[in-house]
């Protein structure tokens, strides 16, 4: 099975235009001759953004990553969002187009599947279909335990409140999807709405659904118990790394 892309037409809100072209040119105006083309995914491309709840998303491809100065991007995120207030926040990716051309499993799902080309070649049209599989899945999820050991190490870490916030509803967010992915043989397609991601689950995961039920409330009101949730998430996760090692030797067993 074939995966579609998540949207499938740009629809940018007329209160969300300006702030989408003016940041795009900043990066473009500091990066002169550097950026290859610049993707967005989430609520705002697919029009169904709302104001002081909405973040955005954008992902920047280049020949070389090192050439984009992770510091000055931040500043232009600081800067754009001083004047646009009603953007809550700004993540901003920076891959290689070597990262979309040589792993179409994972930069180039991304790029692919989940965003769209708001500026330059879409390189993603470079990407072969992507077949469900075992194999995709695993590969999907190569950088979960790496993101989850990384984020469990902020939030046990973390002193300020806005950041535990933070913290806990992008922790919530990465498990959610990392088992929404082990039900995608079932689905057929990738869900970017985490109240779909969640029934899914319901529908064809044996985990504990109180659990997930958990975890997605958290993601809805991150204002939880640290300590409780990040027992609640370790045993998520446990659940989830013994179902990619059991994908992983399903694709190396002969048939």
């Amino acid at each position: 099975m074939v995966l579609e892309n998540v949207i499938k037409k740009i629809n940018i809100q007329s209160e969300y235009r300006n702030f989408v072209d003016e940041y795009t040119a900043s990066l473009l105006s500091e990066f002169d001759g550097k950026i290859h083309s610049i993707y967005m995914c989430g609520s705002i491309p697919k029009g169904t953004a709302e104001p002081f709840k909405s973040d955005a998303d954008f992902t920047i491809v280049c020949e070389r990553p090192e050439d984009i100065d992770y510091d000055r991007v931040s500043f232009l995120k600081d800067w754009i969002l001083q004047k646009y207030r009603f953007v809550t926040k700004i993540d901003t990716v920076i891959c290689s187009l070597d990262d979309v051309r040589s792993n179409p499993n994972e930069w180039g799902f991304w790029i692919k599947i989940i965003c769209v080309c708001i500026h330059g070649t879409d390189v993603g049209e470079e990407v072969p279909p992507i077949l469900i599989s075992p194999e995709f899945i695993v590969d999907l999820n190569s950088d979960t335990q790496e993101a989850v050991e990384r984020v469990r190490g902020f939030l046990s870490n973390a002193n300020d409140d806005i950041l535990k916030s933070r913290y806990i509803k992008g922790y919530s967010k990465k498990l959610i999807r990392a088992l929404y992915s082990l039900v995608l043989e079932d689905t057929g397609v990738w869900q970017d709405d985490m109240t779909k991601m969640k029934s899914a689950i319901a529908d064809y995961c044996a985990i504990d659904l109180t659990l997930v039920d958990y975890l997605y409330d958290s993601y809805l009101d991150s204002h939880v118990d640290v300590e409780e949730f990040l027992g609640i998430s370790d045993e998520v996760y446990r659940y989830i790394e013994k179902a990619l090692t059991s994908l992983a030797a399903s694709r190396t067993t002969p048939s």
